[in-house]
């Protein structure tokens, strides 16, 4: 089996209203998306999604011709252009894809099949009000979702404190919240000084008495001490690593007991078969690896994957903070939104690849020109 073609479909979906994240000054108006489909000499067509792939063209010809099934191979291929270029890890979903297909089987049970569900936690987006927080926490709840995350702005870590602490209130302890502060890296352009170790230290010790799961990314990614001090002298769980660059950053993290739950997305971190290796790594060390997921349903898909396969968890992340992002935006190119079961649960597709059906029309009607 030969590589043929790769396939770049980019699009362009509006969102009306736009969405403001917390992490990014700039609201989002459109929402972009890149479907990287791969073909291959014997008619198989993996598909993958994420990164916007801009930049990848000049590297098609290290692929071109080649066994697709030589996923290492190609790993390294990737690794050597992330040096140079951009990170084009929907490239290597595509070809877990292929590999799913010609083994019929769901790529999960090509990572291990350790589970073939994970419980969902509401990824909330967007900075609100209190009373706003609380009743999306409620409506999470009632949505069926065991967990929510709520994302506090550096600029206003009071604001962000009492949201949290009302969303407590209204839930009590049915729900379990976790907390992001999106220290480890930054969206271009934001310039913003960063928390320091005291004032995260008073936030992170309040956090713990309202029960927090977890605190996520609370300081820049190089300052693993202060990680690991702040898990020492809180008591509070620490998650990070979502966009690492390498998968040394994370085993390094986990070395220095700077993270208790490591989190790289497959598609804009270190790649599927990179973070099978941290994940594995972090179950070792009696930690949990629940990756980031904050892209599109194809690449929610891939995330899952490789969590339920190793085994994963507690949880995995489910972008959701409606009405602004919902999976119908998420998902706009898929010819069903991915959703959560009556457990509260995200399912592993049962067909081989990894089970994302395409909407073609939407491909179509939302190409960029």
């Amino acid at each position: 089996m030969k590589i043929t073609a790769i396939r770049l479909d980019r699009m362009r979906f509006p969102l009306d209203p736009p969405f403001q994240a917390a992490w990014d000054p700039v609201p989002r108006r459109y929402f972009d998306a890149t479907l990287v489909r791969v073909d291959t000499d014997e008619g198989v067509t993996g598909t993958g999604s994420g990164d916007t792939m801009e930049g990848f063209a000049g590297y098609a010809d290290l692929f071109l011709g080649r066994d697709p099934l030589q996923i290492a191979s190609h790993v390294r291929t990737l690794e050597a252009i992330s040096f140079h270029a951009g990170r084009f890890w929907p490239l290597e979903a595509a070809l877990w894809d292929i590999a799913g297909q010609v083994a019929g089987l769901p790529v999960a049970a090509l990572f291990g099949g350790a589970r073939d569900a994970l419980p969902a936690y509401a990824s909330f987006g967007e900075a609100r009000s209190p009373a706003e927080r609380a009743e999306s926490v409620l409506a999470a709840a009632a949505a069926g979702f065991r967990a929510v995350k709520i994302r506090i702005g550096r600029d206003d870590t009071a604001a962000g404190l009492a949201a949290v602490r009302a969303a407590r209130e209204a839930a009590g302890d049915k729900i379990e919240i976790m907390v992001d502060l999106n220290q480890w890296w930054r969206m271009p352009g934001d310039l913003s000084p960063a928390l320091d170790l005291a004032a995260v230290r008073s936030l992170a010790a309040q956090l713990r008495e309202l029960g927090v799961l977890w605190l996520e990314e609370p300081l820049p990614q190089g300052d693993l001490e202060g990680m690991r001090m702040l898990r020492e002298q809180t008591g509070i769980r620490v998650a990070g690593g979502e966009m690492a660059r390498t998968p040394g950053e994370l085993l390094d993290a986990l070395e220095a007991g700077a993270l208790d739950v490591v989190q790289p997305d497959v598609v804009l971190a270190v790649g599927m078969l990179r973070a099978r290796t941290v994940g594995e790594s972090a179950l070792l060390r009696h930690r949990w690896f629940t990756p980031h997921t904050w892209t599109n349903g194809l690449g929610l898909l891939a995330n899952l994957h490789v969590a339920a396969g190793v085994g994963g968890g507690p949880f995995i992340e489910f972008p959701y903070d409606p009405p602004g992002w919902t999976p119908q935006r998420r998902d706009f190119f898929l010819a069903q939104p991915l959703a959560i079961d009556a457990d509260g649960c995200l399912p592993v597709p049962r067909q081989p690849g990894l089970g994302g059906d395409i909407d073609e029309s939407a491909v179509t009607r939302w190409a960029q020109e």
